[in-house]
């Protein structure tokens, strides 16, 4: 299949065909290359590999077979000129950074981000003498406020975890381009079904593969898209030389989760409309955030930049603490864990696991409460998700 016939075809489609390359035996499912090294056919070959003169391999942490078709359907989906795939989420955050700072920069991030992104914004980079800045996510004028001519770039995630707070991500990247500065921005939540930073104006989008597109809870992974002179240029040589690639083995399940990614999505989101909307009527409930309902602070702005309001659901009861571990360990369908994105519905208490690093202040600050629980709706039968949930609710 050529670039030019993938670019016509609808997301389903090259979510399923895009970036394949088979073998010489024609094999159906993408080939699985488990391999460290690759071999030359003469030393003069291998120089010309190294310098660039000629195509192929060299070694698995520098790229692979597997992992360049995850890369390039990846690509595909998300209209990306080039793409690199890493280990994990993080280890795509956190290269997606460093990357391209140096000490003297400066960094402009939204508040409410992941507590692993924080730790390399308030810990990690100033140790290098790299200032970060923090705003209110949804506040432009504080973007405005916030940027300066040092700033290299700004990371926002929309929607945000836990609480689903949307953030206008053409309106964020008009303010940092015009400082010269790049948009990153991780799109997890909203997934790259049902959003397209890009699009909107962002220079760069990452992913935990770990969530969505694998989908079912077996493997590390992330990627960062953008264009060919940012990945190849910046992020190349920074990855090849710390380290933090993405295994075959991993590339490959990836693939094979993108060919159900949308079908998956979509039953999700379903699932979460529906959720919300029987949450948001029960007694003990006091507050319910879904981007899809009109209730959302920004519902507008979710309409406009998302197709739909996603697959995760965020709920508060009142008790704090106490009552939302009480609901949760009643809860016989619905599991305890801190992922997301699993075919199985997953209930997270953000304020003792995922976020449990923040100060209370912070946690409170972001609408991180005890009583708040993050909701990823698997792909089970909606009312049964509903059923769970009212007993758990109405449990003594």
């Amino acid at each position: 299949m050529t670039d030019t016939h993938t670019k016509t075809l609808r997301p389903r489609t090259r979510l399923v065909h895009a970036g394949t390359a088979r073998s010489h035996h024609g094999e159906m499912s993408e080939a699985l290359y488990l391999t460290q090294g690759f071999a030359y056919e003469s030393a003069e070959a291998a120089e010309a590999r190294f310098l660039g003169e000629a195509p192929g391999f060299i070694y698995a942490r520098y790229g692979n077979p597997t992992v360049r078709m995850f890369e390039e359907r990846m690509m595909a989906l998300e209209g990306a000129e080039d793409a690199f795939a890493t280990a994990s989420g993080m280890a795509a955050v956190n290269a997606a950074l460093f990357c391209q700072l140096k000490a003297g920069d400066h960094v402009v991030a939204a508040k409410a981000l992941f507590g692993s992104c924080l730790y390399i914004l308030e810990t990690l980079l100033p140790r290098f003498g790299v200032e970060c800045t923090f705003v209110e996510g949804a506040d432009l004028d504080a973007w405005r406020a916030a940027v300066r001519p040092e700033t290299r770039c700004a990371l926002i995630e929309s929607p945000s975890n836990p609480t689903l707070e949307m953030i206008d991500i053409a309106a964020v990247a008009e303010i940092v381009h015009a400082v010269g500065a790049r948009l990153i921005v991780d799109n997890v939540f909203a997934t790259p079904i049902f959003q397209r930073p890009l699009e909107l104006g962002a220079d760069i989008v990452l992913y935990s593969a770990t969530k969505h597109i694998d989908g079912q809870g077996r493997c590390l992974g992330g990627i960062v898209l953008g264009t060919e002179d940012f990945i190849r240029g910046e992020f190349d040589p920074y990855m090849k030389h710390t380290g933090a690639a993405i295994s075959p083995f991993n590339a490959w399940v990836m693939l094979k989760g993108m060919e159900t990614l949308e079908l998956r999505c979509r039953a999700q989101t379903t699932s979460a409309a529906l959720v919300a909307d029987a949450l948001a009527g029960h007694p003990r409930v006091k507050k319910v955030i879904y981007p899809g309902r009109e209730d959302h602070p920004q519902h507008a702005l979710a309409k406009r930049q998302m197709e739909t309001g996603g697959p995760m659901v965020a709920f508060e009861i009142e008790g704090g603490k106490e009552a939302a571990f009480h609901v949760m360990n009643a809860l016989k369908v619905i599991l305890i864990s801190n992922n997301l994105g699993d075919s199985k519905s997953i209930v997270t208490h953000p304020t003792t696991t995922t976020h449990q690093r923040l100060s209370e202040e912070q946690r409170l600050g972001l609408g991180i409460t005890g009583g708040l629980m993050r909701l990823s709706c698997g792909l089970e039968d909606p009312a049964d998700l509903i059923d769970d949930l009212v007993q758990a609710l109405e449990a003594n």
